[in-house]
């Protein structure tokens, strides 16, 4: 990422700084007792996805104070900024109902759109210590083994889209929110192993190279899958809404179509339908 100006690059890395200081929130969070209380959409929410929303939204107003910042509890609260171009995406816990059940497969996510695309996306899963991050307009991302106990920078390592195996797809898929609609469009496939893991983990495995296929034939919100999305283009790979174009942000109400995400496999597109409505 070295060619990026380096206002960019500042950026980028205040953006990662960020998320590992809420992955370290979180995480503290995560390994003592919690309340969990529900939201109007029936969610769940604890103490952890405001601890790393604040440090996140405190972090990015100093790091770019003109850009705005949509992150899901403030958007819960009422609280949305307009946007207009450029703004930030923010889940500060990604997979709560995994939080909650202590299986560990949570993530903080940060992404910056541009022009209703993710351009920098930051994903940070810290009870794995893994952290992902992608540059879109530099074609790179990496991940490295970042400690939530330690303030040293580990060695980030590049991370690229694999070939498509001759023996079969791997597919990732919602540990949480299966449907009949996701098996009967693995139909299409010679799928030789399935992934079940929350979050934006999922597109994470598949920008690393163990997996090759994510399709999400369910309802997501935009700051679910923003930053994983930069990560996996970052890395070779794509995320196509149904009709083919790639998936887009600042839509009305911040909702998401059904999309399929992939590496270098060409995916069966889907067929054009609307946006779901929002359902957990």
């Amino acid at each position: 990422m070295s060619d990026r100006p380096t206002a960019e690059l500042a950026l980028l890395e205040a953006m990662i700084g960020a998320a590992v200081e809420a992955g370290r929130a979180a995480h503290e969070i995560y390994r003592g007792d919690f309340d969990v209380q529900h939201k109007a959409d029936h969610s769940p929410v604890t103490a952890a996805d405001h601890a790393a929303e604040a440090i996140i939204l405190e972090r990015l107003a100093h790091a770019a104070p003109a850009v705005p910042i949509v992150a899901e509890e403030e958007v819960a609260a009422g609280r949305l900024p307009a946007i207009g171009d450029e703004f930030f995406l923010v889940d500060p816990l990604d997979g709560t109902k995994e939080f909650v059940q202590k299986r560990g497969e949570f993530t903080v996510n940060i992404a910056l759109i541009r022009g209703g695309s993710p351009v920098l996306g930051v994903v940070y899963a810290p009870v794995n210590s893994m952290l992902y991050v992608g540059d879109v307009a530099a074609g790179s991302a990496f991940r490295s083994n970042q400690r939530t106990d330690s303030n040293e920078t580990a060695p980030r390592e590049p991370i690229r889209v694999r070939a498509v195996p001759s023996s079969g797809v791997t597919v990732v898929i919602s540990r949480s929110h299966a449907t009949p609609e996701t098996e009967s469009y693995l139909a299409n496939y010679a799928v030789a192993e399935r992934v079940s893991v929350g979050s934006s983990l999922k597109f994470c495995l598949v920008a690393a190279g163990a997996a090759d296929l994510y399709p999400r034939l369910g309802p997501t919100m935009e700051w679910d899958t923003a930053a994983g999305q930069a990560v996996l283009v970052a890395a070779g790979g794509s995320v196509l809404a149904p009709g083919g174009a790639p998936l887009r942000y600042g839509k009305p109400g911040l909702r998401n179509s059904f999309f399929i995400a992939s590496g270098l496999l060409n995916p069966v597109p889907l067929a054009a339908r609307p946006a779901p409505l929002r359902t957990s």
